[in-house]
């Protein structure tokens, strides 16, 4: 049975998939961890493709150290900013106009807020409502109870990130053979049948970027630190971090590029990890 772990790491958490099942879930034991983590004296950090401002409560409620957010556009320690980027005007100018000639659904995410036509928000909406009832909702942005602000408010110098979806195929590798040099493109998660969604963010802004920027600020080793989601926006957070672990809902292709893989969400992942390396005590009665 591991002990808890007397040097100091930081954790990296993704949220949807990863401390969020379906939009709204929690596992009592992903509470219990991350608590008993940062009272021993590790740093826990949110580590997100959402935006600030669209972090679900009951997810800060647990408490974190600071946040890496929009897909690794901004980080945070504390309530310091030591990371943020915006996209320049032209380069978006050309991402919206590609969203109008292939009539893509699409979102624009600022720092704090995400922005969506009436019409990107009603398909999202009847997407929700065509759910499975056994997973009521997509395990990653849209989420349940999501909302927008109308895309007309927008603050076009100030987006960091964009999403994009369509019941087409394709549109993913089609944004990549068109702005594969100008910017970062990964495959989104929602559940689309014969469909595709996908994120987009300014070349060489990730996760993992931003996490260097963390770690470089704090004084801290990448030898130090874990990263664990379950997501394609992940993928360069696990390279950065010393142990990349991937959750075990993840699809099993992104698995094969983690150093390890935990149990699902719900299945105490977060805290199967936290265990597996000493950050909590690996005693089954704190799992909960």
């Amino acid at each position: 049975m591991p002990e808890r772990s007397s040097t100091p790491k930081i954790a990296f958490l993704d949220v949807d998939g990863t401390i969020l099942d379906h939009g709204r879930r929690i596992a009592p034991s992903t509470v219990r961890a991350i608590r008993e983590a940062r009272a021993a004296g590790h740093l826990v950090y949110l580590c997100t493709g959402r935006a600030a401002g669209h972090i679900p409560e009951s997810v800060l409620e647990i408490g974190f150290d600071g946040a890496v957010t929009n897909g690794g556009a901004f980080a945070m320690v504390g309530d310091v900013l030591v990371h943020g980027e915006t996209m320049p005007r032209e380069e978006l100018d050309a991402l919206l106009a590609h969203f109008e000639e292939h009539e893509l659904h699409y979102l624009l995410q600022t720092n704090r807020r995400v922005y969506a036509s009436a019409r990107t928000r009603g398909a999202i909406q009847e997407h929700l409502a065509a759910a499975p009832a056994d997973k009521p909702e997509p395990q990653t942005s849209p989420q349940a109870g999501f909302s927008a602000e109308p895309i007309e408010d927008a603050p076009l110098d100030e987006i960091a990130k964009a999403v994009f979806f369509t019941e087409e195929a394709g549109a993913v590798e089609r944004a990549r053979q068109e702005f594969g040099e100008r910017f970062h493109i990964v495959r989104g998660s929602m559940p689309l049948p014969g469909g595709s969604d996908g994120e987009i963010g300014l070349r060489g802004t990730t996760k993992g970027a931003a996490i260097e920027k963390v770690l470089e600020h704090l004084g801290l080793d990448r030898a130090d630190a874990i990263g664990i989601g379950d997501s394609w926006n992940d993928v360069e957070m696990f390279e950065v971090c010393g142990v990349g672990v991937a959750m075990g809902n993840a699809a099993p292709e992104l698995q094969e590029l983690a150093d390890e893989v935990t149990s699902t969400v719900l299945e105490n992942g977060i805290f199967d990890a936290f265990a597996r390396h000493g950050l909590v005590r690996a005693d089954a009665s704190s799992r909960g």
